[in-house]
């Protein structure tokens, strides 16, 4: 959910709306009552280190290429791009 704020507000108080943006609110700003743009926390991406996608995935079973393609042709149609 977010709160509403006035031009105003955000320019005198933006050092405590970028603190609360910090912790993950999301503010709507007006200019004379009209919504003009949308101050929200950016999505950080988390990069997981190769080695430990490696041990996640040790264990897993071998890709069957030819029964995918099958299963993906019984989907969705066997026509294919670039055929």
């Amino acid at each position: 959910m977010s709160r509403t704020i006035t031009q105003r507000e955000l320019r005198n108080e933006s050092a405590a709306i970028m603190d609360a943006v910090e912790r993950g609110e999301t503010f709507v700003v007006t200019r004379n009552g009209t919504p003009v743009g949308e101050l929200r926390p950016i999505r950080r991406r988390r990069s997981v280190p190769t080695a430990e996608l490696k041990r996640k995935w040790a264990n897993s079973p071998p890709i069957d290429y030819p029964a995918m393609r099958a299963e993906m042709d019984a989907l969705f149609g066997e026509e294919r791009v670039g055929d």
